[in-house]
């Protein structure tokens, strides 16, 4: 089975390494050169975008922000999973809230800006503090603006408007306003859906963020009630899409109700720690659907975390002495902010589990994993 992936970078690599048992052979467009190329070696080339068509029984994507003639041509060879449609919701906030609306799933009020006269109705209509987030280019914190009260609403404006002129020509920038949440945690969903319309769960998985990216997911016990009101959102949204492979659904819980923060159409960074806690990962889960396999098991088999790396090269090697911890690394060149990697560690017991971040924590740079500790503290003396 061959399949072409749209996107060369570290979840192509995490896919290809997952799925060479089953004998599926991964290629990768890299986007910006406009090559296919070998995801695990991406200097080895493989021709161009026809030409990687050409070599695929089936095509997906490693991430959202994919241009639409790449997608429309990949849509026409009947190959793509998921479809264009449901990428393109996945990269555009705008179709993202409509989607949700019309799946009737709870979600953070909110307004589309698209002019000054939008803007002054959202700061009308919508209660304060307000984020605002480009529908098209923001990720990982970038493209937000927050705004605590209307004392600052000119500025704000002046900078979107400035970030709207900046624009891509012929594409229309909007930005989302929405609501703040005075939310209890972030977690998330990550799960899986075939041509058939079967679907598999993994256990909702809490997240913590630093400046706005991802730092650290673990997955422990299950809540029943509010796993099962994730599953219901999870399918019904897969089912508006007639959705096929991995999708991700990130929530706010606010006591016992989820509200969907955002969707991710494809294998997610939260859902990393399932290459060591779960009994089939969501890479090969991905593959297992798109290539029309079962799909696997999508049990916690043990507590387990992952610790995102970000701008660091290196780790110290001693923390491989922590046993149940496994470093992956992208095989990037280091840059500040960048995910250079993670690391997931397991526990038979969530104290298990405790004692161990605690250890990593404890021999990883402060300076690099700063919120480290604090979380880790904070995940302990909840077991107490």
């Amino acid at each position: 089975m061959n399949v072409l992936v749209l996107g060369a970078g570290q979840l192509a690599r995490m896919m290809a390494l997952a799925v060479k048992p089953l004998n599926i052979n991964i290629r990768a467009f890299d986007v910006g050169s406009g090559n296919v190329v070998d995801p695990l070696s991406t200097n080895m080339t493989f021709g161009n975008l026809t030409q990687g068509i050409e070599f695929a029984d089936f095509i997906t994507a490693e991430f959202e922000h994919i241009d639409h003639q790449t997608l429309a041509l990949c849509q026409a060879s009947g190959k793509l999973r998921p479809s264009s449609q449901a990428i393109k919701v996945g990269g555009d906030r705008r179709l993202e809230k409509d989607l949700l609306v019309k799946c009737d799933v709870a979600n953070a009020k909110h307004k589309i800006i698209e002019t000054k006269a939008d803007f002054d109705q959202a700061l009308n209509n919508l209660s304060f503090p307000l984020i605002l987030k480009s529908a098209l280019a923001g990720y990982d914190g970038k493209g937000q603006w927050r705004l605590k009260d209307k004392a600052k609403a000119e500025d704000v404006w002046l900078d979107i408007k400035a970030f709207f002129d900046g624009g891509e020509h012929g594409v229309k920038h909007a930005v989302v306003a929405e609501q703040m949440v005075p939310f209890d945690r972030e977690v998330s969903l990550v799960g899986a859906r075939d041509s058939q319309g079967n679907t598999v769960v993994y256990p909702l998985t809490e997240n913590h963020h630093t400046n706005g990216v991802l730092s650290v997911s673990i997955a422990t016990k299950v809540d029943e009630v509010l796993q099962a009101q994730a599953k219901k959102v999870f399918d019904s949204i897969a089912t508006e899409l007639n959705y096929i492979g991995v999708l991700a659904i990130e929530f706010f819980q606010i006591g016992e109700q989820l509200l969907v923060n955002e969707i991710a159409p494809r294998v997610h960074n939260s859902g990393h720690w399932t290459q060591q806690g779960a009994d089939t990962c969501q890479f090969e889960n991905h593959l297992r659907a798109v290539c029309d396999l079962p799909l696997g098991s999508t049990e916690l088999i043990r507590p387990s975390a992952m610790i995102n790396i970000l701008g660091e090269d290196e780790v110290p090697n001693e923390i491989l002495n922590v046993a149940s911890t496994t470093l992956h690394w992208y095989g990037k060149s280091k840059r500040a902010g960048r995910k250079m990697g993670h690391i997931n560690v397991s526990g038979n017991s969530e104290k298990q589990l405790a004692a161990r971040l605690s250890l990593l924590a404890d021999m990883l740079p402060e300076a690099a994993f700063e919120e480290l500790t604090p979380y880790v503290k904070v995940f302990k003396n909840k077991l107490t």
